[in-house]
């Protein structure tokens, strides 16, 4: 069974520098002593992300996939289309960097809406009828197992787990835990008919039948790693921007990124911006935060200690745009932050998102986002990360979004910046692809540590 990878819709912008008089210096966030992104290998497996864009005419729609987090399921999913001659089935999943599981629908499933009551299948929006485990040569029942798993904007998915031999890209990964889900209330885009989770084994969505106890299980990276099927225990992500082309097109735009294993990408960079930085351990809840425990091994392919980490969250010292000193102490003083390839915005703490979006022209909020007029130039914003003031640019395009038409036909646009609540104890924000499209993002889940470079103008 090979698994192209997909993750969510992007735009095609252009970028700029932001001036360094803006600087906020909020938070000390020490660079660790540290993987240079020179150092880091060229990546022995590569997958090409290509997008393919449903054509949406609902606003509401399309602004619940753009916002829609801990899922990679948005609007206009990219995707990569692989040999499959040496499998039995190819299936299209997005790539879910805050989800560990790796699941498919199963053929036969019932769809449900979001109340309980059964829809026809076409409803959940599967890219095809599912997996039929029975034609599968290597599949194998995960005994006394249950896959379930809810969101927060209230879809959910249930079923059985099993065993199943995935391919990425080129990596092969026989044994590996899969969910199959024969119950859904799934809002999908008629492309994906699953998800390949990234994130830690801590938050694995599998429990026993008997007794109700999770069943934790290493994710299809992790299970690379422990297996030694590759050398090196990093994966890397570059989304491009979709081009003009692939929006208007009917078929696939095919330059849109890698997904990389074991390295980083072939794309261009401007080393000199590299910054690694540790990610945050938590405790059992995922909310609180504690010490990380350092790799007790120097050998950088050894099953790496994983219990305190969840998502891929690192530590924001500053969010810079103009008079961002304005906001000094409130912006980023508990910020935790999720690099999150399955939501398409930023969603920044409140007093961030109402400053930057109050500096627009033609800025408004309702409908729970903040609207601007998709011509104008947006302010410069970008975000520092670490303590010695390594900063990445946004591009301006990426900070108008395109999220479909209104009744008459209008196109309408959102900032790039939009408000995840306040700032307190607990929470959560996320950077998604806007702030993606202009990084390279690396992930070490042997040091638990990222490397982010920004990437060269393109």
């Amino acid at each position: 069974m090979v698994f192209p990878a997909l993750a969510p819709a992007a735009f095609l912008f252009t970028g700029f520098a932001i001036q360094s008089a803006h600087a906020q210096a909020v938070r000390d966030v020490d660079l660790l002593p540290s993987t240079h992104y020179a150092a880091i290998p060229v990546a022995e497996f590569s997958v090409p992300l290509v997008e393919k864009t449903p054509r949406r005419h609902s606003k509401t729609h399309a602004l619940h996939s753009l916002r829609k987090s801990k899922k990679g399921n948005s609007g206009a999913p990219f995707s990569t289309i692989l040999d499959g001659a040496d499998f039995d089935f190819e299936y299209l999943a997005p790539i879910d960097t805050p989800g560990s599981d790796t699941w498919l629908a199963e053929k036969g499933f019932k769809c449900m809406n979001l109340t309980g009551h059964a829809e026809p299948a076409a409803t959940c929006g599967f890219g095809s009828e599912g997996f039929n485990a029975k034609q599968s040569k290597s599949f194998k029942p995960y005994p006394d197992s249950k896959f379930s798993i809810a969101y927060g904007d209230g879809e959910y998915l249930a079923g059985t787990a099993g065993y199943e031999t995935v391919s990425v890209g080129g990596l092969t990964v026989p044994n590996q835990v899969i969910g199959l889900v024969n119950k859904a209330a799934w809002v999908g885009d008629g492309i994906n008919t699953g998800l390949l989770g990234l994130a830690y084994p801590s938050l694995t969505s599998v429990k026993s039948v008997a007794h109700g106890d999770r069943k934790q299980y290493p994710p299809f990276f992790f299970n690379a790693v422990q297996q030694k099927k590759i050398s090196q225990a990093y994966f890397s992500i570059a989304i491009n921007r979709g081009t003009e082309a692939g929006k208007t097109s009917k078929g696939l735009d095919k330059n849109l990124g890698y997904l990389s294993f074991g390295g980083i990408p072939p794309v261009p960079v401007i080393q000199s911006t590299s910054a690694t930085v540790p990610l945050q351990a938590f405790t059992a809840g995922g909310r609180v935060p504690v010490a990380a425990s350092p790799p007790s091994s120097s050998a950088h392919n050894a099953p790496p200690p994983h219990s305190s980490y969840f998502y891929y969250t690192v530590d924001i010292s500053a969010f810079i745009f103009p008079n961002s000193t304005a906001i000094t102490g409130k912006g980023t003083a508990n910020n935790r932050t999720i690099i999150d390839s399955g939501t398409t915005l930023n969603l920044l703490p409140s007093p961030v998102a109402q400053a930057y979006n109050g500096l627009w022209k033609s800025a408004s909020w309702h409908d729970g986002a903040w609207y601007v007029n998709c011509t104008d130039t947006p302010p410069p914003f970008a975000v520092a990360i670490g303590g010695g003031g390594h900063k990445f640019t946004i591009s301006p395009k990426d900070l108008v979004v395109p999220v479909g038409t209104d009744d008459k036909g209008t196109q309408l646009c959102v900032s790039g910046i939009q408000d995840g609540g306040e700032d307190e104890d607990g929470a959560i924000f996320i950077l998604g692809d806007v702030f993606m499209h202009n990084v390279v993002s690396v992930f070490d889940i042997y040091k638990n540590e990222m490397t982010f470079v920004q990437r060269k103008e393109y």
